[in-house]
C-alpha cells in the first residue's frame, strides 16, 4: 500500500514543530503543494497528535519494550490517534501507519508499528477510558500555573476549536453560523473561511470571539485617533477601523506586516500601516485611545494551537513579561491625558496579565500622569472561548 499524502504531510508537521520547534503555521507554509483537503485533513491528524500526546504516549507505553526513536514514535502516535481519536477504520489506520515508516526510510521498524497499532486498535479504547487525559496532555508547568481552573481549561484544550468571524457593520452574516452575545458569529469546527458566502467580497474575518472583546472595550468614536500596537494579523485594526477611527497599526516584524496589509486589503480597510518597533516609535500628536494586544506565550490560544503545549517554555513567561512592559510604558507615553488604554494578552498566564498591569502603575513616573485602573476582564477556553486578559485603563 503507498502512504497515504494525508498521513506523509502530517508526519512532517509534526517533525517541523517538534524536531525544529515551528509553529504549526509556520510547518504548513513549508509543506510541498498537495491538494488544499489533503493538506486541511494533514492539519487536524497532526493537531490532534499535539492536543493529546501525553494521553497517546501513555495508550503506546505498554506495548514497547523500550522508548523508539522519535521519527518512529511520531508514527505511532498519528496511528494511534487515528485509531482513537479520528475514528480511523483499524485496518486503514495500521496499514498507512507501516506504510508511512517505509516511506519515510524507517522499513526496519515497519513490524514493530503493525504489531503495537493491531494491539492498541484492540486494547487503546479501554485503556483510554482509564486514563486522566487532561492531566496527561498538559505539561505540569502549565497545570500548576493555572491554578484551581487548571482541569477546566486542559478539558476545554482536548476539543477543536470553532470558527469564529467578527462581520463588517451592516454586513449579512454567512448562512449557517450561530450569532453569540459579544456580536461574533459561529460556524463549527473545520469549517473554512473561503468557503463560507462573503469571504472573497471581504464582508467578515476570522477572529475568535475572545479576540474581539478588547477592540470592543475600547469603545472606538468615529474620527478618534486610535493606535493599534502589534497590529498583526489586523483583526482589532479592522474593527477600529470599521467604526470609523482614525488608526495607526504598527507593527514591527516584517512576515506579519505583509498578513497584516493582505488582510486589510481583502476587507478594504485603509488604515495607515507603519512599520516599527512600538517600544521606541512617537507619534507627532498623541492618540486619543491605544490599543496593546502584547506578545505573549499565547497559552489562551492552546485549542487553535496545540504546539504551543510543546514549544513553550516557563523561561518564555520572563522574557515576554519584560516586553509587555516595555510596550505599556511606550503606549502611556502616546497617550494624551484623558485617553483610554486597553492591554490584551491571549495568555492564561498570571504573571503576563494582572501582574503587568500592577507593575506599570507602581513604577510609572508621575510626570507624565499615570495610568489609573478601570477594571481586569479574563476569558478562558473553559468559557467556549480562547483565554484572553484584558484590562482597560485612562490616563489621567
Amino acid at each position: 500500500m503507498t502512504s497515504d499524502p494525508t498521513r506523509l504531510a502530517a508526519f512532517d508537521l509534526l517533525t517541523a514543530v517538534l524536531d525544529r520547534r515551528r509553529t504549526l503555521d509556520e510547518a504548513i507554509a513549508s509543506l510541498p503543494s498537495i491538494d488544499p483537503r489533503d493538506r486541511a485533513a494533514a492539519h487536524r491528524l497532526a493537531a490532534s497528535v499535539l492536543r493529546r500526546a501525553g494521553t497517546l504516549d501513555a495508550v503506546l507505553e505498554p506495548f514497547l519494550r523500550k522508548a523508539p526513536p522519535d521519527p518512529v514514535r511520531t508514527i505511532l502516535r498519528l496511528g494511534a490517534a487515528g485509531l482513537l481519536l479520528l475514528e480511523t477504520p483499524a485496518h486503514a489506520a495500521v496499514a498507512t501507519a507501516v506504510a508511512l515508516a517505509r516511506t519515510r526510510g524507517l522499513t526496519p521498524f515497519a513490524g514493530l508499528v503493525n504489531a503495537v497499532l493491531r494491539k492498541v486498535a484492540a486494547a487503546g479504547p479501554a485503556t483510554l477510558a482509564s486514563l486522566d487525559s487532561p492531566r496527561l496532555d498538559t505539561p505540569p508547568w502549565l497545570w500548576a500555573s493555572w491554578g484551581r481552573a487548571a482541569r477546566a481549561i486542559a478539558e476545554a484544550h482536548q476539543h477543536e476549536a470553532p470558527l469564529d468571524l467578527t462581520l463588517k457593520p451592516g454586513a449579512e452574516p454567512p448562512p449557517g453560523g450561530e450569532l453569540l452575545p459579544s456580536g461574533s458569529h459561529r460556524f463549527p469546527p473545520g469549517t473554512r473561511p473561503t468557503d463560507l458566502l462573503g469571504f472573497a467580497e471581504g464582508t467578515f474575518w476570522v477572529q475568535d470571539a475572545a479576540a474581539a472583546l478588547p477592540a470592543l472595550l475600547l469603545a472606538p468614536q468615529p474620527g478618534e485617533r486610535i493606535a493599534d500596537l502589534c497590529a498583526a494579523p489586523g483583526g482589532k485594526t479592522a474593527q477600529l477601523a470599521a467604526a470609523d477611527a482614525l488608526v495607526t497599526a504598527i507593527e514591527h516584524n516584517p512576515a506579519r506586516l505583509v498578513r497584516l496589509r493582505e488582510n486589510l486589503a481583502r476587507l478594504n480597510l485603509h488604515p495607515d500601516i507603519i512599520q516599527a518597533d512600538a517600544t521606541t516609535w512617537r507619534p507627532d500628536q498623541l492618540f486619543d485611545a491605544i490599543l496593546l494586544d502584547a506578545p505573549c506565550t499565547a497559552t489562551g490560544t492552546i485549542r487553535r494551537h496545540p504546539e504551543i503545549l510543546h514549544l513553550r517554555r516557563p523561561r518564555d513567561v520572563a522574557t515576554l513579561a519584560e516586553q509587555q512592559d516595555n510596550l505599556l510604558a511606550a503606549a502611556t507615553a502616546m497617550l494624551r491625558p484623558g485617553g483610554r488604554l486597553i492591554y490584551a494578552v491571549c495568555s492564561l498566564q498570571p504573571e503576563e496579565g494582572p501582574a503587568r498591569i500592577q507593575a506599570a502603575l507602581a513604577t510609572l513616573p508621575p510626570t507624565p500622569a499615570p495610568l489609573t485602573p478601570e477594571g481586569h476582564l479574563q476569558t478562558t477556553p473553559a468559557l467556549a472561548m480562547d483565554g484572553f486578559f484584558i484590562a482597560r485603563l485612562r490616563r489621567q
